[in-house]
């Protein structure tokens, strides 16, 4: 397996770890900010992601 490949892998793994914290430790909580999410428009959650993906892309930069 490519480097590359191995880092992908390895950088969804974490993802995975971490997108799985809040709904571990505390399920009610999690479920009522899901539920609050489900109300936003569209537009909200498109900007939302979009200040997350550049997030990201300043964070790859910096390491």
């Amino acid at each position: 397996m490519d480097m590359a490949w191995q880092d992908l892998a390895r950088a969804f793994a974490l993802m995975l770890v971490l997108e799985g914290l809040w709904p571990f430790l505390s399920p009610p909580r999690w479920r009522t900010v899901i539920q609050r999410v489900s109300l936003l428009e569209d537009r909200a959650l498109r900007t939302f992601g979009l200040v997350c993906m550049v997030g990201g892309l300043l964070v790859l930069q910096l390491v």
